[in-house]
């Protein structure tokens, strides 16, 4: 294949060039958004450029600039745009990719979208990419919507002819799968038209030489999607209106009650749905960064640019094996599978972790933890038994790769780094645990059972058997039910259901599971195990619908937000006068007026009632007659039902009317509490990152007037010596009292000024609100910068103390604190002084002395509970005798069941152990109640455990005691919660092994 005519460039040169070139056409350059999408509970990552913009399209958040350029990151690894299981064996699947997009909100159109494209492809002053190397579609002819059916696009090839593209290299493509995009079921779609680049024959993937554009055999390579969104597509039954060109939504979308709106369970479908054109159409276009420098490059994969090879040859390295020798290997397909995976998993694992995303069990730490998980054993069929963790050295090769593009990873290495390394020594535990899970699976329930329906099993065969390992038991029973000749009995399969308890609780990877079956010669149910994993998966959808994000917002306030934005005046003040009421919603939707006693949700043009964000809680109050003479609603809360717009959640106390003018009040005890707490939470990251390294980055916070609650990153214990520094510094810098500042400036002049930005948050480009805490010993001039949009003190001796009461493990990675302040950390000081006086009350000492005192205690108590067991052993041993004289003979074997009582466990166990030596040959059980639970121990002499199995026999006895216990054929206990069936349970042993002997 021949590289475009002008120089090879590298990944890096590609992105900033597409970044550059829109720039230069009047574009803003946005930063990438994180992978965790900020307030969008319909997506598990950032998975396409427009994710970012999603509100602005829907006409809910208006911005500054009206077209935009990025170069964002994304993933899809989960729910339906999950490439998982096909990354590593294609040119082109991968978990972690980049998409450079343009975006207009309602600035240009096609006009524009088109000949911009062309020109930073082909033209050799951007890309240069060789015009006969192109084809492009576009959108070929479907029925849109019930009873709407588009044509072809003639407007987008009219505009590629204008650009010198040949009619036939202009393909119209019908349907809706591939030229036609939509954001769901209902909201902004419209055609799409693409553009293609001929690898040639080498990259077909059927062996074609002479195939024809559109041939989907992989020669033809889609590396820019443009999308011209020009229709709404809504449901009548919800309302629209076509709007105006007045409207603040890019989109001229608006909302309007329609007989009002469906019920919850409504599913859009062709009786509902209809579409009309937008007033002000808008483009969302995707280049993949991958794809485009394959083409630039010269090479068919996407694996073999610059983008991934300094990966693959680390990754090579850390596994012992020659990168160049692999490459052979796989001549044309860009290297080996394996090496492709981890550095494609690497590049995933290492900005998933940078983002806030931890592994865990549920949601995206369990993608992550798969993505993790996936690379390792790539990398152990490689290498096995690795000296190194081999995802810790690769995230610091993508961290040297990309930084300069994404300078956030050089903040997050070495936690990215430490999360990879733990996760990694987890996962080689896990395995060693699952596959001693799996044998015992197959040992109990699988093959044992058909092992003793054998008839010509020999007794002494199985008495061989019975004390051997489960994987030695598994191997020589699968190999003397081979040699059956009945095929019912020799033929075993493993239950898939079984294989996904494994998978699902234990973490043992299928194709682990599959070939340690194959080494048995066991059948693996693959349908059966899938069948299993799909039920988990709409299990998994059904929980995450809605998990963690925002509630929908009721369209009507998007119809609201329209016309204005509420006033926030919570910054300045906790009362405000002659607020208007601008809309009343509840469950029944939008309506004129509040009854008394009746809940609901009002709109006002201004506010101090701070609505619930950023971990802060909402303000609680009232609203009251201008005169604040009488309360009319109660306010028990406020969150932001779309961008700019804050609705109360009040409880009316007289009848309330849109137009009505009110005063607010908030309830300042309340408020103060709050803010006391948030600006405490400040205090605290900063010490934190002060005392414990700067790798410390918040993970979440709550700040209620109770306490505050702050989720960091750290990987060790914070010892006792830590926390109290940590409280000390933050004490020292309240009782500095200096002047809490805010500023609004950009985005990028907050960041350059040292201010902390959290890149799971969302912010704007510009109007972001800086709190900063000065302190002029600093050499920084502050304590603390933090871009923060939440209510503080004026001056941070307002606090008052802050006292720290929890500090311990959330998840793996991440350690919460918990500390209250000011009257909260008085009411703090009197509880814990109101405890201890009482201590010293009740050991007759002063305050002074209770630690000497109960150290004394302590000691004494240590004694006397070693003199106590002394006693209970001195006491069990004596009755050897007695109980020697209850032997029982069974069969010719000796047997001694008996109820001990006034002993202890450890007591029975010597007990036990002791009877077995004087009987020589023979069986021991002996039970007893301690702490109102029945301890059971069996013991067999060696001679007879072919015969009885002390596991079993214990087991048995168990079930009879309402509990549960095993061990080994010589030994076994168990408890149980039934002490009135202890003595029956005993009684019982004589039955249970007259049918062993």
């Amino acid at each position: 294949m021949t590289p475009p005519d002008n120089t090879k460039m590298t990944g890096n040169d590609i992105r900033e060039m597409f970044l550059r070139f829109f720039e230069s056409k009047g574009h803003r350059r946005v930063r990438s958004s994180s992978l965790v999408p900020h307030g969008d509970p319909t997506l598990l990552f950032t998975n396409a450029g427009m994710n970012q913009f999603k509100d602005v399209f829907l006409g809910l958040e208006k911005r500054e600039y009206n077209k935009a350029t990025t170069a964002q990151k994304c993933v899809r690894a989960g729910g339906k745009h999950n490439d998982l299981e096909n990354v590593g064996f294609t040119k082109r699947h991968h978990t972690f990719f980049e998409m450079l997009g343009n975006f207009s909100f309602g600035d240009y159109f096609k006009e524009k979208a088109i000949p911009y494209a062309w020109e930073l492809v082909t033209s050799p002053e951007w890309y240069g990419i060789a015009k006969e190397k192109l084809y492009v579609t576009v959108f070929g002819g479907a029925e849109v919507a019930p009873g709407t059916t588009l044509g072809v696009d003639e407007e987008a090839r009219e505009i590629w002819l204008k650009e010198n593209v040949p009619p036939e290299r202009i393909v119209p493509v019908p349907g809706l799968k591939d030229n036609f995009w939509a954001m769901g079921d209902t909201g902004p779609c419209g055609p799409c038209s693409e553009i293609f680049y001929d690898m040639g024959p080498a990259a077909s993937e059927e062996g074609h030489l002479d195939c024809k554009f559109p041939c989907d055999c992989g020669r033809y390579v889609e590396i820019w999607n443009l999308v011209f969104m020009r229709f709404n597509r809504y449901c009548r039954l919800e309302g629209f209106s076509e709007g105006h060109g007045d409207s603040s939504s890019h989109l001229g979308i608006k909302f309007i009650p329609a007989g009002g709106p469906p019920s919850p369970e409504h599913k859009h479908g062709p009786d509902c749905l209809e579409m009309r054109p937008l007033p002000k159409p808008s483009v969302d276009t995707g280049m993949g960064l991958e794809r485009v420098a394959a083409v630039l490059q010269g090479v068919i994969s996407n694996y073999d640019t610059d983008l991934f090879v300094p990966l693959m040859k680390r990754a090579a390295e850390l596994c012992g094996v020659d990168f160049q020798r692999e490459e052979k290997l796989e001549e044309g397909k860009g290297g080996a599978a394996s090496l492709r995976v981890i550095a494609d998993h690497a590049r995933a694992a290492t900005f998933l972790i940078s983002d806030g995303v931890m592994p865990s069990n549920e949601g995206r730490g369990y993608v992550l933890r798969k993505i993790i998980r996936r690379a390792v054993r790539h990398a152990d069929a490689l290498l096995p038994n690795r000296p190194i963790p081999i995802m810790q050295a690769m995230a610091h090769c993508v961290c040297d790769l990309m930084s300069a593009a994404y300078p956030e990873l050089r903040e997050t290495i070495e936690k990215v780094g430490q999360t990879l390394a733990a996760e990694e020594d987890r996962f080689v535990r896990t395995i060693s645990r699952g596959l001693g899970e799996l044998y015992n699976d197959l040992d109990k329930n699988v093959l044992w059972e058909r092992f003793l329906a054998i008839q010509e099993a020999k007794q002494q065969l199985k008495e061989e058997l019975y004390g051997l390992k489960a994987i030695v038991r598994v191997k020589r029973v699968r190999a003397i039910l081979e040699e059956t000749p009945d095929p019912g009995v020799s033929k075993i399969v493993y239950p898939g259901a079984n294989a996904f308890r494994l998978y699902d609780t234990f973490g043992l990877p299928p194709d682990i599971i599959q070939e340690a079956c194959r080494d048995l010669n066991i059948d693996f149910d693959l349908n059966g195990f899938e069948k299993a994993m799909e039920e988990q998966r709409t299990r998994a959808r059904a929980s995450w619908k809605g998990g963690g994000g925002k509630e929908e917002a009721n369209p009507a306030f998007a119809k609201i937000a329209e016309t204005f934005k509420t006033e926030k005046d919570f910054y300045h003040g906790t009362s405000a006068k002659d607020a208007r009421i601008e809309a009343i919603l509840t469950k029944s939707g939008q309506v004129s007026e509040l009854k008394a006693g009746e809940s609901g949700e009002v709109v006002l043009d201004r506010t101090v009632i701070y609505a619930e964000s950023g971990g802060q809680m909402a303000d609680t109050g009232g609203f009251y007659d201008n005169a604040n003479s009488q309360l009319i609603a109660e306010v028990t809360g406020a969150y932001y039902p779309v961008a700019g717009l804050v609705a109360h959640k009040v409880i009316a106390k007289e009848t309330l009317h849109v137009g009505d003018r009110v005063c607010v009040d908030v309830d300042t005890e309340r408020h103060a509490r709050i803010i006391r707490n948030h600006s405490g939470t400040h205090l605290v990251h900063a010490a934190l990152r002060n005392i414990l390294g700067t790798h410390v980055k918040q993970a979440g916070s709550l700040n209620s007037p109770e306490r505050l609650r702050f989720d960091f990153s750290h990987f060790a214990h914070v010892d006792p010596e830590e926390l109290r520094d940590i409280e000390q510094q933050v004490n020292d810098e309240i009782r500095h009292n200096t002047e809490v500042g805010t500023e609004i400036t950009s985005l990028d002049n907050a960041l350059a000024s040292g201010a902390l930005a959290f890149f799971g948050d969302k912010y704007p480009e510009a109007n972001v609100r800086v709190v900063t805490i000065p302190d002029e010993r600093s050499a920084r001039g502050f304590y603390s910068k933090e871009l923060c949009g939440g209510t503080h003190v004026h001056r941070i001796g307002d606090i008052g103390v802050l006292k720290i009461v929890s500090e311990g493990s959330v998840a793996a990675g991440v350690r919460r604190i918990e500390a209250v302040t000011g009257i909260g950390a008085l009411e703090h000081y009197e509880n814990q002084a109101q405890i201890l006086s009482q201590v010293a009350s009740r050991l007759n000492t002063s305050e002074d002395s209770v630690l000497a005192t109960v150290e004394k205690l302590s000691a004494t108590v240590k004694q006397l509970e070693k003199e106590l067991e002394g006693q209970k052993r001195k006491g069990a041993l004596g009755q050897l005798d007695q109980l020697a004289g209850q032997v029982q003979t069974i069969k010719g074997v000796k047997l001694i069941a008996a109820e001990v009582s006034g002993t202890d466990k450890e007591s029975l166990r010597q007990l036990v152990d002791s009877l077995r030596q004087k009987l020589g040959s023979g069986v021991v059980a002996l039970g007893t109640v301690e702490d109102g639970k029945v301890a059971l121990i069996a013991g067999v002499t060696k001679d007879l455990t072919a015969k009885v199995h002390a596991g079993k026999l214990i087991q048995a006895l168990a079930k009879m005691v309402g509990g549960s216990g095993g061990g080994r054929p010589d030994l076994a206990e168990a408890g149980g919660k039934d002490t009135s069936a202890l003595k029956s349970a005993l009684g019982t042993i004589p039955a249970l092994l007259e049918p062993l002997l």
